[in-house]
């Protein structure tokens, strides 16, 4: 009997060590895989540093008035650095985010839609997200946003 038991213990090692093996390989081929992407990073980061590096030792540094003026659009500043901007800007952008967002967010919800088991709760959650899309259209047309004037 002990014998057996002797024997059993041992093939049960065998095994363990085989697995053992195996795992530690798999973890070799799992940490191998990351260490190419810090790989790619590191050159893209060395890549970046050589270049920032070669760029400010090899420029001309000629410090004059002209080149330490405010410079904007190939125009010289005139008056104060003070300007308002107007709030159609504002109106503007508010408007696109509406219909940007909507764009982004209703062809991915068609391929979902389409995948088996996604019926009523999707077409539910999409109305919801229309909707708080319609308000926000709905105050910009109440505010006379709408109207190209």
């Amino acid at each position: 009997m002990p014998e057996a038991t002797v024997a059993t213990v041992a093939s049960a090692d065998a095994v363990g060590g085989v697995r053992g093996a195996a795992d530690a390989y798999l973890a070799a081929g799992y940490y191998h895989a990351y260490s190419v992407v810090g790989l790619v990073a590191v050159v893209g980061v060395l890549f970046v540093a050589v270049a920032f590096a070669a760029g400010h030792l090899l420029r001309p540094v000629v410090p004059t008035r002209e080149k330490m003026l405010t410079y904007e659009c190939g125009v010289d500043p005139v008056g104060e650095g003070w300007a308002q901007t107007q709030i159609r800007y504002y109106v503007y952008s508010f408007l696109y985010v509406i219909f940007a967002v909507d764009a982004i967010y209703l062809f991915p919800w068609a391929t979902v839609f389409a995948a088996p088991g996604f019926g009523g709760t999707t077409l539910v959650e999409m109305f919801v997200f229309i909707g708080f899309l319609a308000v926000g259209l709905l105050y910009a047309w109440k505010k006379g946003v709408l109207e190209w004037t």
